[in-house]
């Protein structure tokens, strides 16, 4: 199944620079060959990933089939929000990841085999953890995108009058919406961590819990500042792009270390 790499690369290439190429000539790049690209690459990668995931001895999640399983649900959810919330910035971005979590997959083999069958619950744990992840990814690249925007702004250039490029205060308004659900999420996945997995703190492991519950706590109080403080520019970015990171090391930090850097 590692073949599919490369046409699922050439997809993504070719979509990537099909949205590019659109915003150069002051369109917002959706035409047909945008999503007929997109959509082959996107088909491909499901196959791929259901290869390399469910196997006959158990389910692998490895590192980077699941990076590879969060690049593709990153790009299904923002190739489908790119019109109606003019994403179109974000796309091209969206698609390098998912080429370099696949080409990570393959030059870098590894198996964390499971059997999820046998513990639905721990399935629920991931399965939301990995939604709030998602959401919460799509909602620092709004700000990243939201940052470069104001920075334009500000300094009269010329992007910042771009006809796929939507408003300040639009990006701002869907950044907290993109928190606010993701906080749900995060939420809902420490309580199922809790209530489902015995060892949630064990040896190993309790860095995960501690830095998604630093995360919390900085998502948490993003939300506060913002309605009771009127917290906006740089200080969300900042901090919606810190609360990312914490949780990449929470989710990717400890398997990073144990099956790349010791193996």
């Amino acid at each position: 199944m590692n073949l599919l790499v490369l046409p699922t690369t050439v997809f993504y290439l070719l979509a990537a620079y099909v949205c590019i190429t659109g915003l150069l000539n002051k369109q917002s790049g959706a035409n047909k060959w945008l999503w007929l690209s997109a959509g082959c690459a996107m088909l491909l990668h499901g196959i791929w990933e259901v290869e390399h995931l469910f196997l006959a001895q158990g389910q692998d999640l490895s590192l980077f089939n699941v990076a590879g399983l969060v690049s593709l649900l990153i790009a299904l959810t923002v190739t489908a929000l790119a019109k109606p919330f003019k994403l179109w910035f974000v796309l091209p971005v969206v698609y390098l990841f998912s080429i370099v979590s696949m080409l990570l997959a393959v030059m870098i083999p590894s198996d964390y085999i499971i059997h999820l069958e046998l513990k639905p619950q721990v399935l629920i744990h991931i399965s939301v953890a990995l939604a709030a992840f998602t959401v919460l990814m799509i909602a620092s690249l709004y700000s990243l995108q939201m940052a470069y925007l104001d920075w334009t702004l500000k300094r009269h250039k010329p992007g910042a009058i771009h006809p796929a490029m939507p408003s300040l205060m639009s990006i701002e308004k869907q950044l907290f919406t993109l928190i606010r659900v993701g906080l749900v999420l995060l939420s809902i996945s420490l309580l199922s961590g809790f209530v489902f997995l015995t060892d949630f703190f064990a040896h190993g492991r309790g860095h995960k819990a501690i830095f998604s519950l630093i995360a919390w706590f900085i998502y948490a109080s993003l939300l506060w500042g913002h309605h009771y403080r009127g917290w906006r520019g740089k200080l969300v970015v900042i901090l919606t792009v810190i609360g990312s990171i914490l949780l990449s090391l929470a989710y990717f930090g400890s398997r990073f270390v144990k099956e790349i850097i010791l193996n």
